[in-house]
C-alpha cells in the first residue's frame, strides 16, 4: 500500500522527539491523529516500530532500519524539490531564441538584461540570423520563439504580430535635411544614400516609391543591415533609410531620424512553433520585450 508522506515525515518526527505529544507539536496535529498516521505506518510494513513506555515510545530495531529508508526518501524528493525549483529559476533550463538583426543587436540585449534581473540563474541562447533562417529554426523546433519580419513560407510555428511601425530616415545631424520633420522622395534628390542590398524587401519597397517619384537613388554604399546604416551615417557617408529599433540603438549627437514619407512598412512577428508550450521563461522574456518594445516605438514616435 502507498503511503502519503506525510506519514513518513510523522515517522521522522517521533524518532526525533520520542514521544507523540512532541511530534504532534511539532506537526501542528493532535497526538491522535500523530497515534493514527504510526498506526497506519506499522500496518501497512508489517512490523512494530514503537514500543509504549511511560509516555514515551521507545524505537524498535525495525524503526532504525526502516528511518534509514525513510531519509533516503526524502534525500531523493528533496532532490527532486531542488530540480523542480532550479528548472523554475532557469538554472537547468533556459530560453533559446531566434532574431533579425534588427531587434537580436541591441534590442533583445537589453531585453535579456532586464529579464536577468528577476531570473539571475536563467540560461538564455541568443542565435542572431537573418529573418528566413528564424523562419526554418523556429520551423524545426530549435527555439523557444523566434522574431522575424513578415511575410512567412513556412509552416510549424503559429505567429502574432510584434511590432507593426514603418522605416525611418538616419541623417546626419549637421546635414540641411536634419532640420526637416519629415523626409520625403524629393528630399532625396542628388543626396548620397547607404542602401540596402536587393535581398531585402524593404529596398525594393523602396525603389518602387523613388521610381514613382521619378527619382535614381544614389546608392554607392549597400549593406543587410540597419546597424552599419547607421554607423555609415555617423561617419558622414550619406543619409539611410532604417527600422526604428536600430535607430532607437544607435541614439548619438551626430545622427537624427526623420520619419520617411511615404511609408514603408516594418513589420515583425514573434514566432511560436506549434508543438512546443511556452515555457514559463520564455513567456516572461517575452513581456519583458513586449514592454521594451512599446518603450521604443513610442520614443522614436
Amino acid at each position: 500500500m502507498r503511503l502519503h508522506p506525510s506519514i513518513y515525515e510523522a515517522f521522522q518526527v517521533v524518532m526525533r522527539t520520542g514521544t507523540i505529544s512532541g511530534a504532534a507539536e511539532v506537526l501542528g496535529r493532535s497526538q491522535p491523529a500523530v497515534s493514527r498516521m504510526i498506526d497506519k505506518l506499522e500496518g501497512s510494513v508489517g512490523v512494530k516500530l514503537f514500543e509504549r513506555r511511560k509516555g514515551r515510545v521507545v524505537p524498535t530495531h525495525a524503526a532504525h532500519l526502516l528511518l534509514d529508508e525513510v531519509e533516503r526518501l526524502f534525500v531523493t524528493l528533496s532532490s527532486l524539490d531542488d530540480f523542480s525549483r532550479r528548472m523554475e529559476e532557469g538554472a537547468d533550463g533556459g530560453v533559446r531564441i531566434a532574431a533579425l538583426p534588427a531587434l537580436g543587436l541591441d534590442f533583445l540585449p537589453e531585453v535579456i538584461s532586464r529579464f536577468s534581473q528577476e531570473r539571475p540563474l536563467a540560461r538564455v541562447k541568443l542565435n542572431v540570423r537573418m529573418s528566413v533562417s528564424v523562419e526554418k529554426w523556429v520551423a524545426t523546433q530549435q527555439v523557444d520563439f523566434g522574431l522575424a519580419e513578415t511575410p512567412f513560407q513556412l509552416s510549424g510555428f503559429h505567429t502574432r504580430l510584434f511590432a507593426d511601425t514603418s522605416y525611418i530616415t538616419a541623417i546626419p545631424a549637421d546635414h540641411p535635411l536634419a532640420d526637416r520633420e519629415v523626409v520625403r522622395p524629393e528630399d532625396l534628390s542628388g543626396e548620397r544614400l547607404i542602401g540596402w542590398t536587393v535581398s531585402v524587401s524593404a529596398r525594393r519597397i523602396f525603389d518602387d516609391i523613388m521610381q514613382g517619384a521619378g527619382i535614381i537613388p544614389q546608392q554607392l554604399t549597400e549593406t543587410t543591415m540597419s546597424a552599419p546604416m547607421c554607423s555609415m551615417v555617423k561617419r558622414g557617408l550619406g543619409l539611410a533609410v532604417v527600422d526604428p529599433f536600430t535607430a532607437w540603438a544607435n541614439r548619438d549627437p551626430s545622427i537624427v531620424f526623420r520619419p520617411f514619407l511615404p511609408q514603408i512598412p516594418c513589420r515583425f512577428a514573434l514566432l511560436e512553433p506549434d508543438t512546443r508550450t511556452p515555457t514559463v521563461l520564455a513567456t516572461e522574456l517575452i513581456g519583458h520585450a513586449e514592454t521594451l518594445r512599446d518603450e521604443v516605438l513610442a520614443g522614436m514616435g
